[in-house]
């Protein structure tokens, strides 16, 4: 399948997920009648399949679920008939990636993840916190009394938002993206210290996933 006949299959797509109430003759000129939808938040603010044209078409009703300004970033012939597209695009609250794998130019499958909220942008570039600020101001704080702080407030004259139970590495992966977009967040733990579950591992433990799978947010893996 040549890059034109991806863009065309996209655009069929925009025009399903902008109708408000698709039927499923609609759904089938863009999906097989048994493709599936697999959306990370990105339309439904869940983790959802919608398996089949009727479950797509509901989820398209039922949710906003509008993509706009798609950009292919990929596409690649996986062989027999199956043709894999990569693009970004924009939900109504969300900059996405989505992975659509087509056959006879209609998708089997389709996956949707949210990467950003529009109205809260990631803190980084231009947008990170500042560090220390080279300048004098009486009583400057460093990182360690900020950090001080903080504990002591959290629990007291912050209270946070969100609870995690278990710092493994959901937990504190969770918790590092939370602290990030400034969303007060306590993580506890049975053990000593996070990621004791690590420490505390059998002796035969390995990470049997691709490494990317294995990545904390902010501290990927070295490359080598």
């Amino acid at each position: 399948m040549e890059t034109v006949d991806a863009r065309d299959w996209l655009d069929k797509l925009v025009a399903l997920t902008h109708q408000e109430k698709p039927g499923v003759e609609d759904v089938e000129k863009v999906f097989e009648p048994g493709g599936f939808w697999r959306d990370l938040a990105a339309v439904t603010w869940n983790l959802h399949t919608a398996e089949g044209s009727e479950a797509i078409a509901a989820m398209i009703a039922g949710t906003d679920a509008a993509l706009d300004n798609p950009e292919i970033t990929e596409v690649e012939d996986e062989g027999n008939g199956v043709t894999r597209v990569h693009f970004t695009c924009e939900s109504a609250n969300f900059y996405v990636t989505a992975v659509a794998r087509l056959r006879d130019a209609k998708a089997w499958t389709f996956l949707t993840s949210a990467r950003e909220l529009k109205d809260f942008p990631e803190p980084k570039g231009r947008r990170r916190p500042l560090g220390t600020e080279h300048k004098v101001v009486k009583g400057a704080k460093n990182w360690a009394d900020l950090r001080e702080e903080r504990r002591a407030a959290l629990g007291h004259t912050e209270q946070p938002y969100v609870l995690i139970i278990g710092g493994g590495q959901g937990g504190i992966a969770l918790g590092a993206r939370l602290k990030r977009q400034g969303v007060p967040t306590l993580i506890v733990d049975k053990a000593g210290r996070p990621g004791d579950q690590w420490r505390g591992r059998y002796h035969s433990l390995c990470l049997h996933d691709p490494v990317w799978y294995d990545h904390l947010p902010y501290l990927p893996f070295p490359d080598d």
